[in-house]
């Protein structure tokens, strides 16, 4: 069984697992990380001007576009170039698969290419509470050569909510150089059209990440 840590979410040389999330509406969701450590290996949507992948590539990370001279600290982490801001769709389209795809891949891409602060902005409200913008950056401190894979996942619907489910991988290499596997459910919800809810409730957020060390 393994064992709870209330820490951190990776520690640098040291991610055996890795969780966000709650168990309902009225939980507070927290990262938590599991396990011991592990040293092994990792349709287009209306208005939507670009058709999320399966799996943020390499080559589409390497080959965006460059902040211009002078707008970076030169460390390649939270540059804010690209905008990876979900887009905005059409109200059908954001209800279902369209629109969750649309956030999660924009999210692993976030991650991928060390945009930290932007991955954070799609984080439930609830999450964004327990972890400030900088203990989430702090997060991934030391971690190189972050690859992340969101496959098509599953809608459910629960209690004035909807929740998108898509079986993630993420491989990185530590500070040391040591390959880091992680593999488990993203679980991303949006409230339901119901009286009362706002446009930005109505949208798609990370609500839930449980990641577990594959070997």
């Amino acid at each position: 069984m393994a064992r709870l840590l209330s820490h951190t979410l990776i520690v640098v040389g040291l991610a055996g697992a890795l969780a966000l999330g709650g168990c309902s509406d009225a939980d507070q969701p927290a990262f938590i990380e599991r396990g011991d450590a592990a040293r092994a290996g990792n349709a287009e949507p209306p208005v939507v001007s670009r058709t999320p992948s399966d799996t943020p590539t390499r080559e589409a990370t390497t080959n965006a576009a460059s902040p211009p001279p002078g707008y970076t600290d030169g460390s390649g982490i939270n540059d804010g170039y690209p905008d990876l801001t979900p887009p905005v769709l059409t109200p059908e389209a954001e209800r279902g698969d369209p629109g969750a795809r649309s956030v999660l891949v924009n999210f692993a891409r976030a991650i991928e290419m060390r945009e930290y602060d932007q991955a954070w902005a799609m984080l439930t409200p609830r999450a964004q509470q327990q972890w400030s913008r900088a203990r989430f950056n702090g997060l991934f401190e030391g971690l190189r050569e972050i690859t992340v894979a969101v496959p098509d996942g599953t809608i459910e619907g629960a209690a004035g909510s909807s929740y998108y489910t898509s079986d993630a991988e993420i491989t990185a290499s530590d500070a040391d150089g040591r390959p880091i596997r992680l593999e488990g459910p993203i679980i991303l919800r949006r409230v339901n059209d119901v009286p009362g809810s706002s446009a930005e409730e109505r949208r798609w957020h990370i609500d839930t990440i449980e990641l577990l060390a594959t070997h």
